[in-house]
């Protein structure tokens, strides 16, 4: 089996696992070229930079300090077996398991049912938008497929929508909470969108940006759809 490749750490946070104290592993390879990839690093599978081995042991350290360990990327499940394997050993120590994921992968999310205990799924746009924004036909359905599976588990999930006004406007907005929703979803999590590899030709204003967030209609509408929503303004 490959050695987990993993590209970035955060040893502390409080926003990334809603909750708990945690890490955060970045892991390496991602299947879509997301046009707002805060990332883009990470796309390329490749060499991590950081040795498993000692982050492993540098968590066995953190234990009883730290609640949970989240997986992101890039894509976690990109690595498959890999990140599984590793997935368990951490959860093995005591960890609450997170994982970031774009859903591309439902068939593997359904193989850590056992071993992560919350998701932050991203639900990226509409159907119309999705093959524009992410460059893959088939990231759409799969991304659904993940949704509905997970729900069914009963495990904690945060559906979560970058606002890139690029790709999504706020009638989108609320068509994608409506669809999560009806899904079964519960909490849900609206983010701003920060160009930080915008091009020039595409190019989006401060109003663009913030205006998912200050039309009060529209998150009342969306407030009523879930049990929490979160509001990331920054």
């Amino acid at each position: 089996m490959k050695q987990i490749q993993i590209g970035g750490l955060v040893s502390f946070t409080t926003i990334d696992y809603p909750g708990k104290l945690a890490a955060v592993l970045f892991l390496k390879g991602c299947p879509l070229n997301c046009k707002y990839c805060s990332n883009p690093h990470l796309i390329p599978l490749g060499e991590g930079e950081y040795d498993p081995e000692k982050v492993f042991d540098w968590l066995r350290a953190r234990v009883g300090k730290l609640e949970g360990v989240v997986f992101s990327g890039g894509e976690a499940l990109m690595q498959a077996d890999a990140t599984i394997e590793y997935m368990k050993r951490v959860h093995d120590l005591g960890f609450a398991i997170g994982l970031h994921t774009n859903g591309f992968y439902p068939d593997l999310l359904k193989k850590v049912n056992d071993t992560v205990d919350w998701i932050g799924l991203d639900f990226k746009a509409t159907r119309e938008h999705y093959h524009d924004l992410t460059g893959i036909d088939v990231a759409y359905d799969r991304m659904i497929e993940s949704l509905k599976y997970w729900v069914s588990t009963g495990h904690g999930l945060e559906v979560r929508t970058t606002c890139d006004p690029r790709f999504v406007s706020k009638t989108d907005l609320l068509e994608i909470a409506q669809t999560a929703s009806c899904m079964g979803a519960k909490n849900f999590a609206v983010q701003k969108y920060t160009p930080y590899h915008e091009c020039e030709c595409h190019e989006t204003s401060a109003a663009d940006r913030e205006q998912f967030f200050n039309d009060e209609e529209l998150k009342k509408n969306i407030e009523s759809l879930f049990n929490t929503v979160v509001w990331r303004n920054n």
